[in-house]
C-alpha cells in the first residue's frame, strides 16, 4: 500500500509524521513555512488516517514510511514526528539510521515504556465510549485530553474532524495486527531534539524524558505553555524552533 501523501518544495527533505489524534492535515501551520525556508516537505497519512485506507493485513508503520521514501527516490530526510508520529520516527531512525539527518520528536509516544496510570485511564475511557457506540463522546474525550489550553476553537474543531475521520475509517475495517520489528535507540545517530508540553499527560512527559536520556546527544525543550499538540496549539512559537533545529538547507 502506498500512503496518501503531499509533497512540495525543493531542497533537503523533511518528512512530517502526524499524531494518532490527527492526520496529515495537522501540519498545515508548518507546511508553507518549511517550503518557504527551502525544504522539500513530505507529509503522509498513516494507514487508517486521512486518505489512507485502514490496514487489511499485518503492517508496520516505519516500514510503510521507508517504502514511501523509496518510491519517491528519497535516500535521506529529516524527520519531525508528533506523538504517535514521533514513535514511528524514533523507530525509523533506529532501524535505518543512515537515512535520517535530523530527528524532532514532538511530545512523542514510545513502545519502550509501559503505559502510566493516566494513559491507561484515558485508554479505558476511550474504549468504553467506542464499545458503547458513542463516537462523538470519544472524539470529545480526545480533544479534551490532547489539545492544550492555548489552542483556540478552530484548532479544537480541526482536531475533532481529524479524530472523527480516523474513527470512521478504522471502525469500519476488520482488525489487522501490527507486525513491528524490535529496535534499539542506541542506533539513532541523527541529532535529536525532544519537545515536551507542560500541560501534557504525565505519561507523555515521562516518555520525552526517557527518549532524551536514551538517544545519544539528544536535547529536550520543555514548553511550559503547551499541551500535547504544540505545533497546532501555537505554531508561531513552534515553527522557529523547528527551523532553527533543522538548520539552513545547505547544512543537511
Amino acid at each position: 500500500m502506498t500512503l496518501a501523501h503531499d509533497i512540495a518544495g525543493d531542497g533537503p527533505c523533511v518528512i512530517l509524521l502526524h499524531s494518532s489524534v490527527c492526520d496529515r492535515r495537522m501540519w498545515d501551520p508548518q507546511w508553507h513555512v518549511l517550503v518557504d525556508a527551502g525544504f522539500r516537505v513530505i507529509r503522509p497519512d498513516f494507514r487508517g488516517y486521512g486518505e489512507t485506507p485502514a490496514p487489511m493485513s499485518d503492517y508496520d508503520e516505519a516500514r510503510d514510511i521507508r517504502d514511501l521514501l523509496d518510491l519517491l527516490g528519497i535516500e535521506r530526510a529529516a524527520f519531525v514526528g508528533s506523538s504517535f508520529g514521533g514513535r514511528v520516527a524514533q523507530e525509523f531512525a533506529a532501524r535505518w539510521p543512515s537515512r535520517v539527518t535530523r530527528l524532532v520528536l514532538l511530545c512523542p509516544a514510545t513502545r519502550l515504556l509501559a503505559p502510566t496510570d493516566d494513559l491507561r485511564a484515558f485508554g479505558a475511557a476511550e474504549d468504553a465510549l467506542l464499545e458503547a457506540g458513542d463516537i462523538d463522546g470519544a472524539v470529545d474525550l480526545n480533544v479534551r485530553t490532547w489539545v492544550g489550553p492555548r489552542a483556540g476553537d478552530s484548532v479544537r474543531d480541526s482536531v475533532a474532524r481529524m479524530q472523527r475521520r480516523a474513527f470512521d475509517v478504522q471502525l469500519a475495517a476488520p482488525d489487522a495486527a501490527a507486525d513491528r520489528d524490535d529496535f534499539d535507540l542506541r542506533q539513532v545517530s541523527a541529532p535529536t531534539m525532544v519537545i515536551s508540553g507542560g500541560h501534557d499527560l504525565d505519561g507523555m512527559q515521562r516518555a520525552a524524558e526517557f527518549l532524551t536520556a536514551r538517544i545519544e546527544g539528544a536535547v529536550q525543550r520543555q514548553l511550559d505553555w503547551a499541551g500535547h499538540l504544540p505545533s497546532l496549539e501555537d505554531p508561531e512559537r513552534v515553527n522557529p524552533l523547528l527551523i532553527d533545529f533543522l538548520g539552513a538547507p545547505a547544512s543537511i
